[in-house]
């Protein structure tokens, strides 16, 4: 089952990459939104987007999240950030968000509910 990472900074998106392999994941990476659009295209089969919210580029993870919403339906979100808090209403229904730190196991069980 394939994951998209989309974050930023390298160090991050290789630790999430390397988690998700852990558990059991094909994990693919993205350091902005327009990678993460391209990846998404070229990788048919990616069935959850792990977000960061602060990223460069055209879109921010929760402009992104809405993105995927209204583009690829199917695919489950997970949007996360170290610098704000978001509410459950600026994302779209059925997102899961995380604030940073947080904690590896209790992302891990997010994971695993979504993609039941």
């Amino acid at each position: 089952m394939k994951i998209l990472i989309v974050e930023d900074e390298p160090l991050i998106r290789i630790g999430l990459s390397s988690l998700a392999t852990d558990w059991g994941y094909e994990a693919l990476e993205a350091g902005n939104a327009d990678e993460a659009i391209a990846m998404i295209e070229q990788n048919p089969g990616v069935r959850l987007v792990l977000t960061d919210v602060d990223m460069p580029g055209t879109m921010d993870g929760i402009r992104l999240a809405h993105f995927i919403r209204r583009r690829w339906p199917p695919i489950k979100l997970v949007v996360i950030s170290g610098k704000m808090a978001v509410s459950a209403s600026e994302l779209p229904e059925g997102t899961r968000f995380f604030g940073k730190p947080y904690q590896d196991h209790k992302l891990h069980e997010a994971i695993t509910e979504l993609l039941l």
